[in-house]
């Protein structure tokens, strides 16, 4: 499995005659990987002649140093996984000072409001960061696709339009959310919780879909009181938001309409571990 750890030979290796004229899919990671980046994985595997998978925790998409501290880091056992999947992977695991030069800070984006809600609004310059990272790794592979889970919708719809403002010349694949027995949206972060909270987790999971069951018959208002009611009585975890929002524009609903796809996003602190999740409502 062909691993490399600069730009330079990265491209080098892309550039050489054999990968010409061949399909290239990437797929962009921060490592601790799951059945949810799995899933990804095999998803560019089956539409494309060769994939890449990136293993790289973005510094600039973290607001909280501490976080980006205890950000699981597993790259040996990354490699692992990735093998038993196809030993053609290519594996693109740089350093920070190899991606970002002599500058570690990000680019200013214009993402027409999708960026100052919900994450947006909780974690300061979050967006900025992950289009940084995002738009680098796709000059650097210059894949055909790339592939993102919907765990992250709203960075999806970021990418989106990143790819549009930017002109770059990819298809962004987004790709259904990988969930654990209990329903708990997979996360790196997920390693980080204790066992019991962990399981009791799948409350996160249980509520967005009684929250789709009421969005038939509920309005938008009623339903983010009761969600709302619902963490206050439970005491392992803190509601950071909810909200029912517009799956184009990302802005909360005010009256349901019937030729629009709402989506009901969720932020929630267990352990101290923030944890995020959505679900289509309609």
């Amino acid at each position: 499995m062909p691993i490399f750890y600069t730009k330079k030979d990265m491209l080098a290796f892309l550039d050489t005659e054999g990968n010409h004229n061949q399909t290239l899919g990437l797929v962009p990671t921060m490592g601790a990987l799951h059945k949810g980046h799995l899933s990804l994985v095999k998803k560019a595997i089956s539409e494309n002649d060769k994939v890449v998978v990136s293993i790289f925790v973005n510094p600039t998409q973290f607001d909280n140093p501490e976080d980006l501290d205890k950000y699981p880091r597993s790259l040996d056992n990354d490699l692992e996984l990735l093998k038993k999947l196809s030993e053609e992977i290519i594996v693109f695991a740089p350093s920070i000072a190899d991606v970002y030069d002599s500058q570690v800070r990000s680019k200013t984006y214009e993402f027409d409001g999708l960026d100052k809600m919900m994450e947006g609004k909780y974690r300061t310059g979050h967006f900025e960061g992950v289009g940084t990272i995002v738009e680098l790794l796709l000059r650097i592979v210059g894949p055909d696709k790339a592939y993102f889970g919907e765990k992250d919708f709203q960075q999806l719809q970021i990418i989106k339009k990143l790819v549009k403002t930017q002109n770059l010349s990819v298809e962004i694949i987004g790709c259904p959310i990988e969930r654990e027995p209990n329903g708990l949206a997979m996360s790196s972060r997920n390693e980080r919780l204790s066992q019991e909270v962990r399981q009791k987790a799948g409350f996160i999971y249980e509520t967005l879909k009684t929250a789709k069951v009421k969005f038939g018959t509920k309005s938008a208002k009623n339903i983010v009181y009761w969600v709302v009611s619902q963490f206050e009585n439970h005491e392992d975890f803190k509601l950071e938001y909810f909200s029912i929002s517009d799956e184009e524009t990302l802005s909360p609903i005010h009256k349901k309409e019937n030729n629009k796809k709402y989506r009901a996003f969720i932020a929630v602190y267990a352990d101290d571990i923030r944890l995020i999740d959505n679900l289509k409502l309609n």
